[in-house]
């Protein structure tokens, strides 16, 4: 969307609001690392549409700070989730789009070639700021070489109504799987079922169905990129989320991201997995209501499984420059700048950490401390692994995650539509076509 006369003086507003700090942080980056914009520089720039209302604001008025700064105009465009990475495939394929666009996953090793180089930009951000944590510098780099900028991830948590759990004889969620499926069964004997997305959702899909694959020690593929998905600990994740699947409110096979926020937010559900995104929503409205449920939210992080640690994904996006940009140099200063400290933690605080940190520094943000319930998704992007896992980023893993293998697996299994088994060997099958490529 173009930036109006309102939106300058509601992203003035907004700015003022998120700190006093920015003139004296941008003359520090600047000193420390200088990117020259070319003469004339405008630029266009592709993000997801909001969940939650903190982060367009806090985005919206960082970018005006950047165009008060420097002069550059900067139009900004919101697309569904969905629709981000067709729309960033074309853009690459013909060499015309958006200067910068905020993808998911591993999108840019799909077309590495056509982006910019962002080495040094990264490697100044990860000196400056505590170093990149593991999955980003994977989701990040290519042969070397920095192909996206991180930005962070919408940390996926367990949300549930601490009353209705309480209610079926739980006090706290159960950390592990096993007690995690029998909570959600004690819930749903309460008449408070659970809900998690099951359709082609690029966010809420793929994390939970990806955490609980790995939880059982199932993977896509090994670290020589095998395919192995059709395994004895896949077949066990599969008959795991058979089980969980019983739980479930009617419709989740054609949930995307938006449906279990409206479902628990309606009473429809007590439990899902989903970011911060639900908390805020009842916490910012006007209704009593909604208010009361702010206050019965609790957040837990994902179960962990029989191999005995934490096994997260989590719905990453990144910044990429792409080589058909008339101003690169723009579009990099761009990303520093919405990176820097002065600006990157007010816009957390904006969204209270809807978006979690690639950069270790970040974790001292005020934010995670602001709010108990805040803190679950404050370790999600340090503790995340990286789809693909445990093989290398490419063509192949970014192909297979968006043709939603692992997700369409579950949802097979969990429906009766496939056995475990039958699903796991079409799995196989669709994840061959891109592994063997």
């Amino acid at each position: 969307m173009e930036l109006t006369r309102r939106d300058v003086l509601k992203a003035g507003a907004a700015a003022a609001a998120l700190g006093a700090m920015g003139d004296a942080g941008l003359a520090a980056a600047q000193q420390e690392f200088r990117i020259e914009p070319e003469k004339g520089a405008e630029l266009r720039v592709l993000r997801w549409k909001k969940f939650v209302q903190g982060d367009e604001d806090g985005w919206m008025a960082n970018t005006q700070k950047f165009t008060e700064k420097t002069g550059i105009k900067v139009r900004i465009d919101a697309e569904s989730w969905e629709d981000i990475r067709p729309k960033a495939a074309v853009a690459a394929n013909v060499g015309n789009g958006p200067d910068i666009i905020f993808g998911w996953f591993d999108d840019p090793h799909q077309y590495p070639d056509k982006l910019v180089d962002l080495t040094d930009l990264a490697t100044y951000l990860g000196n400056k700021y505590g170093g990149w944590y593991e999955a980003p510098k994977r989701y990040g780099m290519r042969d070397g070489k920095w192909i996206g900028l991180p930005v962070g991830a919408a940390g996926n948590c367990i949300v549930y109504r601490k009353s209705w759990l309480n209610e079926a004889g739980f006090e706290t969620m159960p950390r592990d799987t096993d007690g995690f499926l029998k909570a959600c069964k004690a819930m749903h004997a309460k008449g408070h079922p659970a809900g998690f997305a099951l359709g082609n959702a690029v966010g809420d899909g793929n994390t939970w169905t990806h955490s609980i694959l790995w939880a059982f020690g199932g993977r896509m593929v090994d670290e020589k990129n095998n395919v192995v998905i059709n395994s004895p600990e896949t077949i066990r994740a599969l008959e795991y989320v058979a089980e969980l699947y019983k739980t479930f409110a009617p419709g989740t096979l054609s949930w995307l991201d938006p449906n279990n926020n409206k479902a628990f937010l309606a009473g429809e559900i007590g439990v899902t997995a989903n970011g911060i995104s639900v908390y805020y929503a009842a916490k910012s409205s006007q209704d009593p209501a909604m208010q009361a449920l702010a206050k019965d939210i609790e957040h837990a992080n994902m179960p962990i499984g029989p191999v005995g640690k934490p096994t997260e994904l989590h719905l990453f996006t990144q910044g990429m420059v792409f080589k058909y940009s008339k101003y690169p140099n723009a579009a990099k200063e761009y990303l520093r700048f919405m990176m820097e400290k002065e600006q990157y933690e007010p816009w957390q605080q904006a969204a209270i950490g809807y978006v979690t940190h690639p950069l270790a520094a970040y974790e001292n943000n005020p934010i995670w401390t602001a709010d108990p319930k805040h803190a679950p998704y404050r370790d999600t992007v340090k503790n995340m692994l990286w789809n693909g896992y445990s093989g290398a980023l490419g063509t192949a893993s970014a192909g297979a995650m968006a043709d939603y293998i692992v997700v369409n697996m579950f949802a097979e299994a969990a429906s009766g539509q496939q056995t475990p088994k039958e699903a796991a060997t079409r799995a196989e099958k669709r994840a061959m076509r891109y592994y063997r490529a």
